[in-house]
């Protein structure tokens, strides 16, 4: 980490000071509010495949479809690290989505194989954000990019709990 005066903000890359050549890497790390590339984050991937009842009626995967997918790699996601239902009916609480905002890409057509990708984004007391992007396989061109608010809830009563100390373990190099 350098220390001193920076010659580029570290929120947006630009330079403070304009008279001084810019070095977009003097601060040594990436600006805290831009993502990383998703090749330098711990993630996980499901393999998908756009089927004959995915397409609409445009001839392209609905955008319900995608939402399946999302919830489908969550889902994958959660039990690939020990935490699938029956995990969930133990502690006596679970995930449940309380908002998808989604940024359709590109259409996903017949036959693409698509690649789901997710890691968690923020985590609070009782829910976190998960992102997820879904590339297509053949070109790498990403067709959505979500962002799902998750609430950690008690089975018996629908209120939201804190999300123990075990679950966050379970996540955590999949947290940034």
């Amino acid at each position: 980490m350098r220390s001193g005066p920076m010659s580029c903000s570290r929120a947006t890359g630009r330079a403070i000071y304009p008279h001084k050549k810019h070095d977009p890497c003097a601060c040594g790390e990436f600006p805290a509010r831009l993502p990383r590339p998703v090749s330098e984050r711990a993630t996980f991937q499901l393999d998908l495949l756009v089927g004959e009842d995915d397409i609409d009626v445009l001839g392209h995967a609905s955008n319900i479809v995608f939402v399946r997918w999302i919830q489908d790699v969550a889902m994958a996601h959660s039990a690939s690290v020990g935490l699938g239902l029956e995990a969930y009916q133990k502690l006596g609480a679970v995930f449940v989505v309380v908002r998808h905002e989604i940024d359709y890409v590109r259409p996903a057509l017949r036959g693409d194989a698509v690649e789901a990708r997710t890691w968690i984004s923020s985590v609070a007391a009782a829910k976190c954000n998960r992102s997820t992007e879904l590339v297509r396989k053949s070109d790498g061109q990403v067709l959505a990019r979500g962002v799902t608010t998750w609430a950690f809830i008690e089975m018996a009563t629908g209120r939201p709990r804190r999300i123990p100390g075990d679950v966050r373990v379970a996540f955590e190099r999949f947290i940034h």
